[in-house]
């Protein structure tokens, strides 16, 4: 009898080995009633872009350097247009330039060439000491 006793014992003080999840359950559920609650509350981070004024008077001349999506590219003065790799860039912008420094440069490129094309250009402008770089963009009505 005794020994019936003591596993009667064991039964009663066995260890819960499961996790009781519901309090937890109920804890995200108030968090995410706060939160809904809060959201229309809270106002959303404001960015500030730049703004263009419109230029006085548009340049005579510029050089427009177009980058194509095949990773090729030309330059385009006025009504000639010049095939040029990345190494020969420099030299033929500086020929169309022709001494005059102020003549601005301009990168025009398609809305799928790859965006690291566009920086590598800028980049080349930059480090051969051009002064006058702009991008040229569509402007939807």
């Amino acid at each position: 009898m005794d020994g019936l006793r003591s596993s009667r014992r064991s039964s009663r003080r066995r260890l819960m080995a499961d996790i009781n999840v519901v309090p937890y359950i109920d804890v995200m559920l108030v968090l995410v009633v706060i939160l809904m609650v809060a959201a229309p509350f809270v106002n959303p981070s404001l960015v500030n872009l730049p703004s263009v004024k419109k230029a006085e008077k548009a340049p005579d001349t510029i050089i427009e350097v177009i980058v194509h999506p095949t990773g090729a590219m030309s330059i385009r003065k006025g009504k000639d247009l010049l095939a040029v790799d990345m190494p020969g860039l420099i030299a033929a912008v500086k020929n169309a330039q022709a001494g005059a420094q102020e003549v601005p440069v301009v990168i025009a490129a398609d809305k799928v060439v790859q965006y690291e094309q566009v920086v590598n250009v800028m980049k080349k402008l930059q480090e051969a000491q051009i002064q006058r770089v702009g991008l040229s963009l569509k402007v939807e009505k």
